[in-house]
């Protein structure tokens, strides 16, 4: 059995509920996919080496202790092909650091750097999502609705930011795709076509249900783990089979 090594990029904290979540997760893909994932915790501070890893998570429990450290972590994943799921403010995170080092956009995250004097990509948003679900809707043919199986699914969030809807065509224009979205045109998932597997989500699929049964986006993210490790220069699935059961 091939075991993937994953950096779980986020300042752990028992009071963030994902990242309690984590242990039964990978106990759940182990038992129940046979997908086997080391994990290694990297605080923020820490990313300078992570392309050692096959895949790279960054959790929620923004504002993060560097962001400097959270951009690192998803541009190392962008250019060197590593598997990538954002979730809450890795999501936030992953769209900051294309905007500046892919279109080379001044823009800042205002939870970060209240203060900034450069424009905010990342704002409140107008009705906060924490402790909510809400319906995505998902673009046919997208890597997410191909994961999912399905046209719309419902989601839980913890999230009080956003992307600002100002910049979503340089976004789109420059490479993006928002392949989820709320009922109000929204974005609440991004991937980067091209990439082995690039997806991240404004909501937290690791809250999905009790956690003795990972989301499916969480199971396909640990299958392209798994398959980078077993052969790290070939092509990696997308998303696993699914059962008819789905979740």
């Amino acid at each position: 059995m091939t075991t993937a090594t994953v950096a779980l990029v986020g300042d752990r904290s028992p009071h963030v509920q994902a990242h309690a979540r984590i242990p039964a997760l990978l106990s759940a893909l182990r038992g129940r996919d046979g997908l086997t994932l080391d994990a290694y915790w990297i605080p923020t501070t820490d990313t300078g080496d992570l392309e050692r890893f096959d895949a790279i998570w960054m959790l929620p429990g923004s504002p993060y202790r560097s962001e400097a450290g959270a951009l690192r972590a998803a541009r190392t994943a962008r250019e060197h092909a590593v598997p990538f799921l954002g979730t809450c403010g890795g999501f936030q995170h992953a769209l900051l650091e294309y905007a500046r080092h892919v279109l080379g956009l001044a823009v800042s995250h205002a939870e970060n750097d209240p203060a900034a004097t450069a424009d905010p990509l990342l704002v409140p948003l107008e009705c906060s999502l924490a402790g909510h679900e809400d319906a995505v809707r998902l673009a046919p043919g997208s890597l997410a609705e191909q994961i999912i199986g399905a046209e719309q699914t419902m989601e839980r969030y913890s999230c009080h930011y956003g992307p600002d809807a100002r910049y979503l065509p340089a976004l789109t224009g420059g490479g993006l795709r928002f392949s989820g979205r709320d009922g109000a045109g929204a974005p609440r998932i991004l991937e980067l076509p091209g990439h082995p597997f690039f997806l991240a989500t404004l909501f937290q699929p690791e809250l999905a249900g009790d956690g003795t049964r990972p989301h499916p986006i969480i199971t396909a993210f640990a299958a392209a783990a798994v398959a980078r490790a077993a052969d790290p220069a070939g092509p990696v699935s997308p998303y696993p089979e699914r059962s008819p059961a789905g979740r």
